[in-house]
């Protein structure tokens, strides 16, 4: 499922989400979920009726819709499409559509943290807390990628990033890709008594946590690193010109009840390509 943009001259989540249902070989679905009047709308005259406004909106809401979906279909003729035209705010709407869909699919305005929690464009992170799948965050600007592809996927041992390394590894291998597995050691601010048995603790856990899944996928090239510093920092420098990085919605010190890890929170500000965050079997 992709939410659509209501600014028609978006389509880098749009391609994506056609893309990835070409690999996987799954329909398509198409999601408008208006409460304002989109770009396409200008009132002509003195002040439009109730009627008029809603009818206009809808009219351009179809328009947008089957504009996007004939570009899917002539993006990738073999990919099931459709729309699904809905009112209400985009964050629930699509956060109701979700419980049916594999994967989510939005595009990135890559919003301040303020506007991102108190504009009407909030869509990414509700939906992010709360879907039931794996959500793609896709900027509109397009990356450089590396000519051998990659994705990076952040692992810490917790039962989410073992989730995020899952699709790690899938999506590598329907792509083709290398897979960097990166632990990001964050040294507390008081130090601690052996450094270099905390980095090996890390080794073990970044070792175990990719064990078993490299046997179900070895086609998949995959980069075992430990790395210091702040995990936003690294997961966005490292993935600077990835296809995507994968992250699990929480992780290992964040308090019970939390609904996005700030790791997540940070790369979806930060990082340049697409993010994908992949929610534990138990938050479905």
């Amino acid at each position: 499922m992709v939410g659509l943009d209501p600014d028609p001259g978006k389509r880098m989540a749009l391609a994506w989400a056609a893309d990835a249902a070409d690999r996987r070989r799954l329909p398509l679905l198409l999601v408008l979920a208006q409460n304002l009047p989109t770009p396409g709308y200008r009132p002509t005259g003195g002040r439009p009726s109730w009627e008029e406004w809603n009818e206009a909106l809808h009219a351009t809401g179809d328009r947008l819709l089957k504009d996007a979906v004939a570009f899917v279909e002539s993006r990738h003729p073999r990919v099931r499409v459709s729309g699904l035209l809905t009112e209400g705010h985009p964050a629930w709407v699509l956060r109701e559509q979700a419980q049916r869909a594999e994967e989510v699919v939005l595009g990135s305005w890559h919003l301040s943290a303020l506007q991102e929690l108190f504009t009407s464009a909030a869509v990414t992170l509700p939906l992010i807390a709360h879907a039931p799948c794996p959500v793609v965050v896709v900027p509109e600007s397009e990356h450089v990628t590396q000519r051998q592809p990659y994705f990076v996927v952040g692992v810490d041992g917790s039962a989410h990033s073992a989730a995020a390394v899952d699709l790690a590894f899938e999506e590598a291998a329907l792509r083709g890709a290398v897979l960097r597995a990166l632990y990001v050691w964050h040294p507390p601010r008081l130090g601690v008594l052996d450094e270099d048995a905390a980095v090996q603790e890390c080794r073990r856990l970044l070792s175990e946590t990719a064990a078993g899944r490299s046997a179900a996928h070895p086609e998949v090239e995959l980069h075992h690193e430990v790395v210091r510093g702040h995990p936003v920092q690294v997961l966005a420098k490292a993935s600077e010109h990835a296809l995507g990085l994968v992250v699990g919605t929480r992780g290992r010190g964040g308090f019970t009840g939390m609904l996005l890890g700030s790791v997540s929170q940070g790369v979806l500000h930060h990082a340049r390509c697409p993010v994908i965050t992949v929610p534990h079997a138990h938050d479905q």
